[in-house]
């Protein structure tokens, strides 16, 4: 059982972790429509970087991870990424939508392997006697 405050400590590093998710991809989606220029440029790359590093982070977690390794989770995010990345390479012109199909197509492919590894058999156990 966990003491009170191991309880308290791990509930505010999880509203923490949670707050810094949340807040990176605000600030990757909507600095453009407060700021301009090269500040806009570095608060969204800013953004995109602690959304990274924070739901990598979640993403580590053990009931977070159980369930992004489900096989419909993973059917899911294979479809659907697979699909945006299609209709951002129709769709957006130059190397943006490139880019966008690149990467979507990438997170695809991951959730793919994914299922792929999840097929594959359990390997023979090996037998202790030796062969004659």
């Amino acid at each position: 059982m966990k003491s009170l405050l191991a309880a308290v400590r791990s509930f505010v590093a999880n509203l923490l972790l949670w707050s810094f998710f949340v807040g990176g991809l605000a600030a990757s989606s909507a600095s453009g429509a407060v700021l301009d220029g090269t500040r806009k440029d570095v608060a969204t790359y800013a953004g995109i970087a602690v959304s990274l590093v924070a739901g990598s982070r979640i993403a580590k977690k053990p009931k977070i991870k159980a369930f992004l390794s489900t096989p419909p989770v993973l059917w899911f995010l294979f479809l659907f990424n697979g699909a945006v990345a299609a209709v951002c390479y129709f769709t957006m012109d130059g190397v943006k939508g490139i880019m966008a199909a690149v990467g979507m197509g990438l997170v695809s492919l991951g959730a793919a392997g994914g299922l792929v590894a999840g097929r594959r058999k359990k390997p023979v156990q090996a037998v202790d006697q030796p062969w004659y």
